[in-house]
């Protein structure tokens, strides 16, 4: 091939990348909140992807084509929770693998227009980056979908994650989504011996079965329901723990309580293995905190680095506890176990792919910025609101005042349903 012949070839195939991908938002407001920094950064690891969302006009139908919206949306839980925390102040360590094709270079240069690191990103020749395609109904609620994902368990190796690990040993926390391959969940958790909080987010029910090797090193975790029942099973007799979901109930208080009922069996089980700290998300009924009373998810918040973002959430929610009683969540030498609930507020629903991965980015990223288990948890739950409205998997920028105001709400709505 001649070099006039090659550079044509090449601007046909750049044509096509423009075409297919969009550019990526030029803007995002995270660097304003903070600027990278040396020193100690939390560090995620799992999926980064290519989510596909196709959202219809119409009702779709099966066997047939429907008219209505498809966009190209960063995606990969992993991926969701970094961006969130970054665009709350906190920015991370990325630990992930890519494609070297054009849904790898759309991934890329978004994160590298966020100003966050990519050392941790591997770009791999002649692999298909992670891509997943979703079909959503009209409210919004996932209708079908398709995950093609091995690219992360075959390449996002023990080797690769073990070239990072002063970073890891060093870091304020860690967190690894279930994507992750069990050789490298057990080589990443090898960093629990310097003691790192690890925070293991489930991803689905399927996958939600790997923390049973690893459960020992586990920090926190942060189930819905139907994981929440996989996880208890998937460490003892499978079939021993249930969930049948309530019929549609208008009380939320008794929601809440037949909740409680149901998933308190699997919820103290998990806390016998090791488990320090539960954040079960119970959707629009919120979040039920489960953990002794000792517990102290951070090992050192103190060398934490509060940035602007949290330094607004803290001032707003300085004194916000719960209505009913103060919360002491860090006496030692008790071994008493304690239940809260923390409500969600009414949003306007334009998509829900990304709520859970924002609660915990919310919550991460408030911990990291010197909030307590509480009020990170009520910061989390204001982040997934913002997420619900937005098409967007994450919101493009965040409003520390309104974010503060709807946490400090929720904080006066929880209650304290366990204490035994």
């Amino acid at each position: 091939m001649t070099d006039a012949a090659a550079s044509s070839s090449r601007r046909r195939m750049e044509a096509v990348r423009r075409h297919l991908l969009p550019r990526p938002p030029p803007v995002l407001s995270l660097n304003q909140l903070s600027a990278p920094e040396a020193g100690q950064i939390p560090v995620i690891i799992g999926g980064m992807v290519l989510d596909i969302h196709a959202k219809p006009s119409v009702p779709p139908h099966p066997g047939t084509t429907v008219p209505g919206m498809v966009k190209y949306i960063g995606g990969g839980v992993a991926r969701n929770i970094a961006e969130c925390m970054a665009k709350l102040g906190t920015q991370p360590l990325m630990i992930s693998v890519i494609g070297d094709d054009m849904a790898g270079d759309f991934l890329l240069k978004y994160w590298r227009l966020a100003g966050l690191c990519t050392d941790g990103i591997l770009q791999v020749p002649d692999v298909t980056t992670p891509v997943v395609s979703n079909v959503f109904d009209g409210n919004g609620e996932l209708f079908a979908g398709v995950a093609s994902v091995q690219a992360v368990e075959t390449f996002l190796t023990p080797s690769w994650i073990y070239q990072f690990y002063r970073r890891i040993s060093t870091a304020p926390l860690l967190m690894l989504d279930a994507n992750l391959s069990p050789e490298s969940l057990q080589a990443a958790c090898k960093t629990y011996e310097s003691g790192v909080p690890v925070l293991f987010e489930p991803v689905s029910v399927v996958k939600s079965s790997r923390i049973a090797p690893i459960a020992e090193h586990i920090t926190c975790t942060s189930p819905n329901e139907i994981e929440l029942i996989a996880m208890a099973n998937a460490l003892s007799t499978p079939g021993k723990y249930n969930f049948v979901k309530l019929e549609q109930c208008n009380n939320k208080a008794e929601s809440v309580d037949y909740l409680f009922e149901m998933l308190s069996p699997a919820m103290f089980f998990l806390l016998e293995k090791g488990i320090k700290l539960l954040l079960v998300t119970l959707g629009s009924n919120g979040v039920f905190i489960c953990c002794r009373e000792h517990v102290n998810f951070m090992k050192d918040q103190k060398s934490c680095k509060v940035t602007p973002f949290s330094t607004r959430l803290l001032e707003k929610l300085e004194g916000c506890s719960l209505s009913s009683m103060p919360v002491n969540l860090s006496r030692e030498g008790s071994s008493r176990t304690r239940v809260f609930h923390l409500p969600a507020t009414s949003a306007s629903v334009a998509s829900l792919t990304g709520a859970g991965d924002c609660l915990v980015g919310g919550f991460l990223s408030s911990l990291c910025g010197g909030l307590d288990i509480m009020q990170s948890v009520a910061v989390g739950i204001a982040v997934a609101k913002a997420s619900v409205e937005s098409e967007a998997n994450i919101p493009a920028n965040f409003s520390a005042a309104s974010i503060a105001d709807e946490a400090r709400r929720t904080l006066l709505s929880a209650r304290h349903i366990w204490c035994q």
